[in-house]
């Protein structure tokens, strides 16, 4: 659909009058989508970012800030998520690359995050992390970004080589903590160097969790986002339980793993853990009240797993 701003007729503002300011397309804008939306759609189209934004509210929109905005309000008329029409979206301290080849940041993984960086913490250096499945690389950078130890190294691994091009683009964004960075191209644990098997302290991943079959799945979710880093199997456990699997080996004594889940996997995943001869396993709930992360540890004896 032609958006009125810039394609309606020749007498309409953005067409006669070569001046028009982003102060007048921000208001048009909001009248038809909404403030805050219309702000960060006019902040991407100007090449503003937030002060400075404001600081040009009355100079002129140049053609090409006019079509981009003009580009952007036809993708979210055809329902497209407004964070791959912008293009970036926040998550944390972060500002992220973000386009249909990885899952949009969620207020949920921030959740995830928060616990592991509690638990990395309380460790000693070296620190040795991993990001099964980083996508955009919200996890694995918030981890390098924010774990101010300089003994911290943090691998990053992706079966989908193009979302490890986001998390690589992403990761040029964090200046001096991307040299913490690793980025590995593979199926899980299978991604990393065998000289890491038993030395990780943290595993952290937010896998596919969603049944192929999931009615309760937002439209716009199935509809718009990778599939292959929604779905796993026909009840959501396929990829948790690889994990859950591999993940003991792999980690040094004492070392965590931490899942995101779904919000109805909680006793399940939990069952899994401790079959996997995990201890101190917890399940813990987002800021909604649902149950959103698993958290397990490695014991510091034999690898055995009880029967």
């Amino acid at each position: 659909m032609p958006c009125p701003l810039t394609n309606g007729p020749a007498n309409s503002p953005a067409m006669s009058d070569q001046t028009i300011t982003w102060r007048q397309l921000w208001k048009e804008t909001a009248d038809r989508i909404g403030g805050p939306h219309a702000r960060w759609m006019c902040e991407v189209a100007s090449g503003f970012d937030r002060d400075e934004f404001l600081a040009g509210l009355d100079v002129p929109a140049t053609n090409r800030g006019l079509a981009h905005l003009d580009s952007m309000l036809a993708r979210l008329e055809t329902g497209e998520p407004l964070q791959y029409v912008l293009g970036r979206w926040g998550f944390r301290r972060l500002d992220l690359l973000v386009d249909r080849r990885v899952l949009i940041p969620r207020p949920e993984t921030e959740t995830v995050v928060e616990i592991a960086l509690h638990l990395a913490r309380s460790m000693e250096p070296p620190i040795v992390c991993v990001d099964l499945g980083t996508g955009s690389g919200a996890i694995g950078l918030s981890l390098a970004v924010e774990l101010q130890v300089a003994a911290v190294t943090v691998w990053m691994t992706d079966r989908s080589s193009e979302a490890l091009d986001v998390a690589r683009a992403n990761a040029a964004g964090i200046g001096s903590a991307a040299a913490k960075v690793r980025l590995a191209h593979g199926d899980w644990f299978a991604a990393l160097p065998a000289s890491l098997r038993g030395e990780l302290a943290l595993v952290v991943s937010n896998p596919p969790y969603v049944a192929v079959d999931d009615r309760d799945l937002e439209p716009v979710v199935r509809d718009w986002e990778p599939a292959a880093a929604l779905f796993a199997g026909a009840d959501g456990f396929d990829e948790i339980r690889r994990v859950v699997a591999e993940g003991r080996e792999w980690l040094r004594p004492g070392g965590w793993l931490v899942i995101e889940i779904g919000s109805v996997q909680g006793p399940a995943v939990d069952a899994l853990l401790q079959a996997a001869g995990f201890e101190e396993v917890g399940i813990t709930a987002d800021v909604t009240g649902h149950d959103r992360v698993a958290v397990a540890r490695r014991g510091v004896e034999s690898l055995e797993v009880p029967r």
